[in-house]
């Protein structure tokens, strides 16, 4: 009886374990990604190396430490924020953007969709 229980243990784990890859591919699509990009953000963004516009070019943020793309003018809080943009950070940040750093100069209200922000992260993770 306890071998059954412990196999059955066992399988029921494994099958949970190999499908959460699955689903974690499945909630971020870098195409998608790319469209809410340019649709909501590349107004203010670029996603070309060195190239600011009213906010910093995003080309390699994740894994850049907040305040410091070269070549643009970062609010104090932002420069002081001592944020480094893995993507939890930069999840919550996309949420609400003056909440996670107050005094922002970023205007944008946020983004309350966490499937947009998951597909929005996995392409700016593409940018390098």
């Amino acid at each position: 009886m306890r071998m059954r229980l412990a196999l059955g243990t066992v399988l029921a784990l494994s099958f949970i374990a190999a499908a959460l890859p699955l689903h974690n591919a499945q909630a971020a699509s870098v195409a998608a990604g790319k469209r809410v990009f340019r649709q909501r953000c590349a107004i203010c963004h670029s996603d070309e190396k060195g190239e600011n516009k009213i906010g910093p070019s995003l080309f390699g943020v994740v894994g850049r430490k907040a305040g410091t793309e070269a070549g643009y003018s970062y609010s104090a809080a932002n420069e002081k924020s001592g944020l480094t943009w893995d993507e939890a950070t930069l999840d919550r940040y996309l949420q609400n953007p003056r909440k996670v750093i107050p005094g922002t100069k970023m205007s944008f209200p946020g983004m309350p969709n966490a499937t947009q922000r998951a597909d929005v992260i996995a392409f700016l993770a593409t940018l390098h």
